[in-house]
């Protein structure tokens, strides 16, 4: 007998290796019940993720415009999309408030089509004050909420 091999208890046959049939049907629920409980987790992250790409988008345009010269209400390349590179799942704009002289709102609007168009939380937007509100997909203002911003 060579080395390696084991003593079945008959010579020269080796004992079958692999799996039943039941051994991989559990092994397949297993995997199942896993991925049910993982895949609603893992997109709420990714949901998550890009609020927080889109809020940090939006006070880095607000410290450049802070920044610039007066009257300068055009952002950047990189500045103007959240995520910085890449393919940009928001849009930023920035335009003149009525309200003082120098004062800005910036929206961080989802592209449509994008991953976040269908997004409840709809167009962040903050302006020269810090005010910070959410503009609903039906074109409504509405205060920034807990969910949306996170507390940023």
């Amino acid at each position: 007998m060579r080395r390696g091999d084991r003593d079945s208890g008959v010579s020269g046959v080796r004992p079958e290796r692999g799996f039943t049939l039941l051994e991989l049907v559990i092994a397949l629920a297993v995997v199942a019940v896993v991925a049910a409980f993982a895949v609603p987790g893992y997109r709420a992250q990714i949901v998550r993720g890009h609020r927080t790409d889109a809020i940090a988008a939006i006070y880095r345009a607000a410290q450049f415009i802070d920044g610039a010269p007066s009257n300068a209400y055009t952002l950047p390349a990189g500045l103007d999309q959240a995520p910085q590179s890449g393919a940009p799942v928001y849009r930023l704009t920035v335009s003149k408030s009525e309200e003082a002289e120098g004062s800005y709102v910036i929206d961080a609007r989802p592209v449509d089509p994008g991953p976040m168009r269908d997004d409840p939380c709809g167009t962040f937007r903050l302006d020269a004050t810090g005010t910070r509100s959410n503009l609903t997909p039906g074109g409504d203002t509405a205060p920034a909420s807990g969910e949306c911003w996170r507390d940023r």
